[in-house]
């Protein structure tokens, strides 16, 4: 994000990455918290089940502007059950025109058992499109190409949503310093 005023330092510190293959959807988020070349934490948990345990989300960006978007996402998906599109929607129209919520320095990747979606605070919320082979991947953060690459990569071989995906944060970590391969996965 250079360019702007912003502190927020550069989404560096995490790789979400979702992985929809087969009827199985999976979401997969490295442990690392990096404040610069500094690595504060190792282990941190960035993947949560929410509504019942139907919808999975992670986060990059800073965990209390996070956690207040999951807050905001888990009363959507109350005023919208079954309805993760709408609620995503409504997240990201409130998030865009809301003075408090704009000033949120986070990115989302939200999944149920049918669809992927990326919600960012510049109104975007972005479906993936089919995969060659078949499935739908999409990443955030820092080290979300390097994971995205390696998915799309993987995605046509003969391997589990779970398994491309443990397999492309592996290879995501082996090349972004602001990721490791301390993991939580969370599958639908």
């Amino acid at each position: 994000m250079q360019g702007n005023n912003s502190t927020f330092p550069d989404w560096h510190g995490t790789t979400i990455l979702a992985v929809r293959k087969n009827g199985q959807t999976v979401i997969a988020g490295d442990g690392q918290v990096s404040m610069g070349p500094t690595v504060v934490k190792g282990n941190a948990r960035k993947v949560r089940r929410l509504a019942g345990g139907k919808v999975v989300a992670g986060f990059a960006g800073a965990t209390a502007d996070a956690f207040t978007l999951i807050e905001r996402l888990e009363a959507k998906l109350e005023q919208y059950p079954d309805q993760l599109a709408r609620a995503c929607v409504d997240l990201a129209k409130d998030w865009r025109t809301d003075r408090y919520l704009r000033r949120l320095e986070a990115m989302l990747l939200v999944a149920d058992n049918t669809a992927i979606y990326t919600v960012t605070g510049v109104g975007d919320v972005l479906e993936p499109g089919e995969s060659v082979g078949g499935g739908a991947v999409a990443a955030i953060g820092s080290g979300g190409n390097y994971a995205l690459a390696a998915a799309k990569a993987l995605i046509d071989q003969d391997l589990s949503a779970e398994d491309i995906a443990r397999k492309a944060m592996g290879i995501a970590a082996e090349i972004c310093v602001y990721t490791n391969g301390n993991l939580t996965v969370e599958s639908l």
